[in-house]
């Protein structure tokens, strides 16, 4: 196989004219003509259409195409990151967050910039209602999102920062005076659900509908970002489900945060578009789960 004969093939698939698929290669349209003639007569079939009109893909082409573009994609990657590791990590690495970062994340910045003195890194805050938007549009490199994350156009690192459940209520709140309480008894408080964007098996995950045993939960409001579910907790709409660690960040005298047994743990994890892996993401990554 020769790269630019492929090259060509993807190109002139997504202009169907060959003209345009010139100028992008930066070749004349007679050795476009050529290379994928080359292409089609290693393939042993016409994998293009041309007439007067109009330039298609042929049943074959398109076949062909459906496989070529994701091994193109993933040997693109390779290149990419090999280049990137041999340049070694530097420039700047844009990391999202949703909620709070807590002191370990602190500690995993702190530490990452002391082993790469050369790389800077970026933090901004997302709304919690999107945890994975910022990501597919490229406004940050990666994001820390709270887990499960389904999403297959996305990569996922280990899960890390495992904490105990925690439901944030009202000082007022009748759970405000226990010690803990169980899962079943959110069957008697609202809990603070998450607004769309964020996909309904991620805001389920969050704020259930129901107790283990399936009762149902009462929906408390919807909010889009922490603040607005701690402020929802504190006038005493719900309660709101989070980490233990968050909960004690966000200590104040109008909220009490109850433990909650019979959860499943609240747990972290690092999400990214494969095609915008690099080495400083790689680097961060061990750092942040090492």
């Amino acid at each position: 196989m020769e790269i630019r004969e492929l090259e060509c093939f993807l190109v002139l698939s997504e202009e169907l004219h060959f003209g345009r698929a010139a100028d992008r290669l930066y070749v004349s349209q007679s050795r476009v003509s050529q290379l994928l003639r080359s292409l089609e007569s290693r393939v042993g079939g016409r994998l293009v259409e041309r007439t007067s009109r109009r330039v298609r893909l042929t049943p074959l082409g398109e076949r062909f195409l459906a496989d070529l573009r994701p091994a193109y994609g993933a040997l693109r990657e390779a290149f990419e990151r090999a280049r990137a590791d041999a340049r070694g990590v530097d420039g700047v690495l844009r990391l999202g967050f949703a909620g709070t970062l807590s002191e370990r994340l602190l500690d995993a910045v702190a530490a990452f910039r002391d082993e790469h003195p050369g790389c800077e890194v970026e933090v901004t805050e997302l709304p919690l209602s999107d945890p994975f938007g910022a990501v597919r549009r490229a406004e940050v490199d990666a994001a820390i999102v709270l887990t499960p994350v389904r999403e297959p156009d996305l990569a996922a690192g280990p899960v890390f920062s495992v904490e105990p459940v925690t439901l944030v209520v009202s000082a007022r709140h009748p759970f405000a005076a226990r010690a803990a309480v169980r899962a079943e008894d959110l069957a008697g408080c609202p809990v603070v659900g998450l607004a769309d964007p964020a996909p309904r098996y991620w805001r389920e995950a969050q704020s259930p509908a129901a107790t283990p045993d399936g009762r149902p939960i009462p929906r408390g409001p919807v909010v889009a970002t922490l603040q607005e579910g701690l402020t929802m907790a504190a006038v005493g709409r719900g309660g709101m489900l989070m980490c233990a660690a968050t909960a004690r960040h966000h200590r104040r005298a109008d909220l009490a945060a109850v433990p909650v047994e019979g959860l499943p743990p609240s747990s972290l994890t690092l999400v990214w578009l494969p095609a915008n892996r690099t080495a400083r993401l790689d680097a961060f990554a061990r750092v942040l789960t090492g």
